[in-house]
């Protein structure tokens, strides 16, 4: 019996899960990608630094009363019984992803996400105290000295800086801002949470974005992971092409490196030296690219400076780079794209129609129904009303759907602002009037001040049935 071959493909050393992080020392660059990302990370800083300090009416715009449970977003003050508004928006911010993702690859992680922001601060600052890339790594290289101290303290004062900032604004979205600020020249007045956080988020910031980069990126982030079953051969990505800068190879400007056999890359590097998380876009598509297209720039200028045309590094699709042709509409897409805008549009329909008002009601359980001596039946509730809104208002009850012969319903209610009152409600019917045993009903609130309905709440009246 012959016997089949086999042949052992074990590698020599197993590759280790997590790899020591060696230093990356990016270069800086100028160029179209690199400004629209300063654009949208001035933007992210100000929106992060400066929607702390807005005011609207008398409170914070943007605050999170977590012992009120209250959280205000501008106009509007959410409750814990909103959850599924939150879950419905997390879920839009899903699909969000997922679609650009599809169509347009880690556009997400290289101008927007946090941690690429945090990242590109701290590099700036990196830059400024140390020097240009060659200065940082013959900096790195010296001992240390006077002016090496001096540099790398100024620089972690000012990562120090930053990170402290990050979590104090973030605190202040938790804890009025106004008075966190002043409190920290006493720092007897702050309490033990809020000196918790902020210095939670001082470390965390300081490491992730001055320590570990992309690491966070590689090791940390699942999106780096699952981000390929979102791609397929119509998605936009940072690429190379191949087949245009292949065979690649110094040479003069002068020289025809068509006639040579050559292809457009000259083999600069400047595409790895530029790149945030090191790696050479030339060997393909990997995963820890985060699409900054910061390797767009540099070799854009190069070719350039060579006077060849722009593209060898640039935002394109495998079939395009294949010579195919890109397909923007495609089932993957469509689909993405409705569920996301079925999503926004039923979001915004409930934000339209949400009723700063909540009702409940909660029947008698020690008794499901008292006779009374005049032979009628008696039900007893209790209803927790709250208003919801940033004004006092006056609501009427009433009920509908049955026919009452003595209820002790308040006819008027006064809450003030954030207001949960508890009221207990007794219902006295004639058993003629009730056609079984089990009558459904329904308890109406209406405000009085635009004689508007705003709750509607069922319920059930019970009744004996041999009365």
């Amino acid at each position: 019996m012959s016997q089949i071959p086999v042949k052992d493909v074990t590698p020599e050393k197993p590759k280790d899960l997590y790899q020591k992080r060696e230093k990356i020392y990016v270069r800086e660059v100028e160029g179209f990608f690199q400004k629209l990302r300063s654009y949208s990370l001035w933007f992210l800083m100000a929106s992060y630094f400066g929607v702390a300090w807005l005011s609207w009416g008398d409170r914070q715009a943007v605050f999170f009363d977590l012992p009120a449970r209250q959280f205000h977003i501008f106009g509007l003050t959410f409750w814990p019984q909103d959850f599924v508004l939150l879950a419905v928006a997390l879920i839009i911010c899903a699909y969000g992803l997922f679609t650009i993702t599809n169509l347009a690859g880690r556009i997400w992680c290289g101008y927007t996400c946090p941690q690429t922001a945090w990242s590109f601060i701290f590099m700036w600052i990196e830059e400024k105290t140390e020097g240009t890339r060659n200065q940082r790594i013959k900096l790195d290289k010296a001992p240390m000295d006077a002016t090496k101290l001096r540099k790398k303290a100024l620089k972690h004062i000012g990562w120090l800086f930053v990170a402290f900032a990050t979590g104090l604004t973030f605190v202040g979205y938790f804890s009025p801002i106004r008075e966190l600020v002043p409190n920290l020249l006493s720092w007897s007045a702050l309490n033990q949470w809020e000196i918790f956080w902020m210095g939670f988020f001082t470390v965390a910031t300081y490491v992730n974005a001055g320590w570990m980069r992309e690491q966070v990126c590689i090791y940390m982030c699942p999106y780096a992971r699952f981000q390929s079953v979102m791609y397929d051969s119509d998605t936009y990505a940072v690429s190379y092409d191949a087949a245009r800068g292949e065979p690649r190879g110094k040479r003069k400007k002068s020289i025809d490196y068509k006639e040579q056999g050559k292809g457009a890359c000259v083999d600069c590097n400047l595409c790895v030296q530029v790149c945030p998380t090191g790696i050479d876009i030339r060997d393909g598509m990997q995963y820890q690219c985060i699409g900054c297209a910061l390797c767009i720039d540099a070799c854009d200028g190069i070719m350039d400076q060579m006077g060849y045309e722009r593209g060898l590094i640039r935002y394109a699709t495998e079939n395009e780079l294949e010579g195919g042709k890109t397909h923007i509409i495609r089932p993957r897409s469509v689909g993405y794209t409705v569920m996301l805008l079925a999503m926004m549009i039923g979001l915004a329909y409930s934000l339209i129609n949400r009723t700063p008002f909540e009702l409940d009601i909660i029947r008698d359980r020690g008794a499901l129904y008292t006779v009374t001596p005049n032979d009628t039946v008696e039900n007893s509730y209790t209803l927790k009303v709250m208003n919801m809104t940033q004004q006092p208002q006056t609501y009427s009850l009433a009920i509908d759907g049955i026919t009452v012969k003595e209820t002790d319903l308040p006819n008027e209610i006064k809450l003030d602002i954030n207001k949960l009152i508890t009221i207990p409600v007794t219902i006295e019917a004639d058993p003629e009037n009730l056609a079984a045993t089990k009558t459904n009903f329904e308890f109406v609130v209406t405000n009085q001040d635009g004689d508007v309905e705003v709750a509607r709440e069922e319920s059930r009246f019970i009744a004996p049935r041999n009365l």
